[in-house]
């Protein structure tokens, strides 16, 4: 007989199940997906019941959709909780990305300080796939790589506080990151903000990596503030 202590080690190597998604994961990955390709703009409604039909499941996963969006910045409700696709302020935008800044620039001290050889490795190969993909391939999927490299020096700071903090602000940030992360505009400076990232961990630079993680989310605030400047011209010339 398996001794207690060891039940979990035994499941973990050899019989770990693989939970299935749920129908609300399912129709909160759809509507992100819209949410951030702008098929769904900011300020469009989101009438339940059509988007159960479109989706062809019931109201209740739908709704639970909702409030996962919701703790991601992407949804919001109006007065009379209708839910539409949520349209933060720029300011609102700044302050949170220049939050996030100070966490991610703590996060690359603490790798400087703490992380191995392996984790900086890892975090190196990410930027790798990233180099090798700008431009070739889909825009979230190209997100979702560039999202894993920031993740992944967090996780390497081994601060769970900072791991939870970081969590929830970035969560609310999804769109407004995704937005700086498709500009073409800003993608060559991106590139080398990244391998500067890089440079200073793998040289093991704390005060290095810490100015070049927040002096890259300051980055993504200016091509945000950009992007929506563009929207708006090209808003102001579709009305003429």
């Amino acid at each position: 007989m398996a001794e207690k202590g060891n039940i979990k080690e035994l499941f973990d190597n050899e019989m770990a199940l693989s939970r299935p998604r749920s129908l609300a994961e399912e129709a909160a990955d759809a509507l992100r997906a819209m949410i951030l390709l702008e098929k769904l703009p900011p300020g469009s409604p989101l009438p339940e019941r059509d988007l159960s039909d479109a989706l062809q499941i019931s109201r209740t996963p739908v709704r639970e959709a909702f409030r996962q969006l919701e703790v991601e910045g992407l949804v919001e409700y109006s007065r009379s909780r209708r839910p539409r696709v949520a349209n933060p302020s720029l300011q609102e935008l700044t302050q949170y990305l220049m939050v996030l800044g100070v966490l991610e620039g703590f996060a690359g001290e603490q790798v400087c300080l703490h992380a191995t050889d392996q984790q900086i490795a890892e975090i190196a190969e990410l930027n790798e796939r990233l180099s090798a993909n700008d431009g070739k391939v889909d825009p979230l999927d190209f997100f979702e790589i560039d999202m894993a490299f920031h993740n992944a020096i967090v996780k390497a700071a081994d601060h769970p506080p900072l791991i939870e903090t970081h969590r929830q602000y970035n969560a609310r940030l999804w769109r407004a990151r995704f937005i700086s992360s498709k500009r073409k505009g800003g993608q060559g400076s991106r590139m080398l903000a990244h391998q500067a990232i890089v440079d200073a961990l793998q040289k093991r630079d704390p005060q290095a990596a810490t100015a070049t993680l927040r002096h890259h989310m300051e980055n993504a605030v200016a091509n945000i503030k950009t992007a929506r400047a563009e929207r708006n011209y090209e808003a102001t010339l579709n009305e003429q």
